[in-house]
């Protein structure tokens, strides 16, 4: 997945992924004030669905809008498209970078490496 999403489909995909399935008018309750109009969150819910974040199905006279990839997996793309560009293709670059930057103390090092080393047993 190389499709990246703008703020604003960002913002309808997390009500989406939230929420489940909805009709646009759904989604247009969930935004925040000032709200969007119905026809700008249809445009941007048309996007979505052409760049393949979200199915439709045909109910009564209207739509209703499932997420087509899940939030997890957009994020793992995304992390994955920024270590690739900016940390030559190196999650242990990425890791040291928290470090130096003291974003990530021991302790929370310490239980990445637990993870990892569950995960591999």
């Amino acid at each position: 997945m190389r499709q990246k999403l703008t703020a604003k489909e960002e913002e309808i995909m997390q009500i989406v992924w939230q929420h489940g399935d909805l009709f646009i008018r759904d989604i247009v309750a969930r935004i925040p004030d000032p709200k969007p109009s119905y026809n700008t969150v249809a445009t941007q819910v048309k996007f979505l669905e052409d760049k393949g974040f979200l199915t439709r199905k045909p109910m009564a006279n209207s739509f209703c809008y499932s997420p087509a990839v899940t939030e997890k997996e957009y994020r793992g793309s995304t992390v994955g498209d920024l270590v690739e560009r900016y940390y030559d293709n190196s999650y242990a670059m990425l890791v040291s970078q928290f470090v130096e930057d003291d974003k990530m103390d021991l302790e929370e090092l310490k239980a990445l490496i637990a993870t990892i080393e569950n995960k591999q047993k």
